[in-house]
Order: C-alpha cells, then structure tokens, then sequence
C-alpha cells in the first residue's frame, strides 16, 4: 500500500510539473523569422538552392498560426499572408499580388499543428534540426465566391474582410515534378512543415 501511494504520489508530482513549469514556459504568441534553402530544378536549374523567407505568428492557446512570406527574391511566386485556422480547420490565402483571398479546407497531413511547429522551429533555430530541401506541390482550383465572410471565423475574417474571397477545391498534392502554364495560376511558396510547400491556386475555366 505504501509502494501505492508513492507511485501515485509521484505521477501526481510529474503531471504539476509538466502543466505548471513546462506548458507554461510555451508563450502565448511565439515570432519566427524563418530562412529555408530547398531546392527546384525547373525554376533555378544551374543555380543551386533557393532561399524562402517568411515570418511565422504561432497562437498556441488559440490554436492557429499566421505566415507572412514577403516579395520572394526570384521569380515564381506571389508574396501572401496565410492563416492556418486548427479550431475551424480552415486555410486562407491572401494573395497579395492580386490582393484576393482563397479559403479552403485545412489540410492536415501538410501543416503542422501550433505546437508541433513552435518546436520544430524552434529547434531549426537552434540548429538541431535541418528542414528538407525538396518540395511539394499542392494544386487547387477556385469556385464560388464567399459572400458570408464572419463564418470563416475571426482570424480569417480579419484577413479577408474587404477582399474578393473565394472557395478553394483541392486537385493534387505530390512532390513537383512538373511545371504548369502559369497563364491562369498564382503560386506561394511557404514552410510549414519540414519542407517547403508550393501551393498552385488556379482559376475556374
């Protein structure tokens, strides 16, 4: 009985340990700048890796994440704002080139989830961990416009509202292999995960 109580005794102690000292030493925001070299050879066949920059908001208690990636330093890709909204499981895009909003469904064998991104991060900055240098390419295709903007919830709403906003369909997710016409398609580039993430956003033919 007494092995009992103290076995119990130091689950009990284990489990304050890790709500009281360990959860909370995860801030509530966490700000990353992010530099990833991958590499592509159909867009920088002689020249290497490319480079991706982008700033990364994690929201751990809110349960989303939020990405800037700025004016890219090679040709290609379309600077954007994204939302990764895990409590609605929605996605944004707000493509600033053209200055429209895509929203589509959460895809979560792609984007890590808040905490598991904080530590990945984390853990690329302190030099532990190298992301993967391939990439992969997701396609979609553009629908209906979205008229009711405030039931995409209010981190999304806050990015679009005031914006041309737009259903996404998912076509095809695979490692890029090939390279589309580009006269109806917009591309962002980001790291979300391991790799780096090409999304291809079409409109309706």
């Amino acid at each position: 009985m007494g092995l009992l109580v103290l076995l119990l005794g130091l689950v009990f102690a284990s489990m304050y340990v890790y709500r009281y000292f360990f959860i909370t030493q995860l801030p509530r925001e966490s700000v990353f700048h992010c530099s990833v070299l991958y590499e592509d050879s159909l867009y920088s066949p002689f020249k290497g890796q490319l480079e991706l920059h982008e700033d990364v908001k994690i929201y751990i208690e809110e349960n989303y994440e939020q990405i800037n990636v700025p004016v890219p330093q090679f040709g290609g890709s379309d600077p954007a704002d994204i939302i990764h909204d895990f409590q609605r499981g929605l996605t944004a895009y707000h493509d600033i080139t053209l200055d429209k909003c895509y929203v589509i469904e959460l895809n979560t064998t792609i984007v890590m989830p808040p905490r598991n991104l904080w530590e990945l991060l984390v853990n690329v900055k302190k030099g532990t961990y190298l992301p993967q240098t391939y990439i992969i390419q997701e396609e979609m295709i553009a629908t209906e416009h979205v008229n009711d903007m405030e039931q995409l919830g209010s981190f999304i709403y806050h990015l679009c509202s005031g914006k041309e906003t737009y259903r996404l369909k998912r076509r095809s997710v695979r490692r890029r292999i090939s390279r589309r016409e580009a006269g109806n398609c917009h591309r962002i580039r980001h790291f979300e995960n391991t790799f780096v993430v090409e999304t291809v956003i079409c409109k309706k033919l």
